[in-house]
């Protein structure tokens, strides 16, 4: 059996933490319920990293941007949602690392995404996100 050391909890309970999901999430469903794609991705770093519920990925806002330029195309934004915190930790000063889903109204497609949110001077940015589709059935 191999030595393994104690397991570490790395939430250190940030006050600051709790505050940015709450205006990302702000954001995020404001930005969507108005179909404007520049509000939804206030928060995108300039080198943001994104996975998309379909497993591809997207490096870099422009990109980012111009693509939900294209998804957020009449209002409100198809499918209806809502977005709402699962689980949220600080693992170090001015890092954060979330878990938010996007709930479909309507009972299409919904998913979850994992957010790393990193601060810089007094500005919180996201740094990357992977969204992970919402399914009762894996494939085989």
């Amino acid at each position: 059996m191999t030595n393994r050391p104690a397991r570490a909890n790395l939430d250190t309970s940030n006050p600051a933490a709790a505050t940015v999901i709450t205006d990302l999430i702000a954001t995020l469903q404001s930005g969507f319920d108005s179909g404007d794609a520049d509000r939804y991705d206030a928060f995108f770093a300039a080198d943001i990293l994104w996975g998309t519920p379909k497993g591809q990925w997207v490096s870099g806002f422009t990109d980012l941007n111009e693509a939900h330029h294209r998804m957020m195309n009449g209002v409100p934004v198809q499918p209806e949602s809502r977005f709402e915190l699962i689980n949220a930790i600080s693992p170090a000063p001015g890092v954060v690392v979330a878990q938010i889903r996007r709930s479909a109204l309507n009972g299409r497609f919904s998913e979850v995404a994992m957010y790393v949110l990193v601060r810089r001077g007094d500005h919180w940015w996201l740094a990357a996100a992977q969204n992970t589709p919402v399914t009762n059935t894996l494939p085989s």
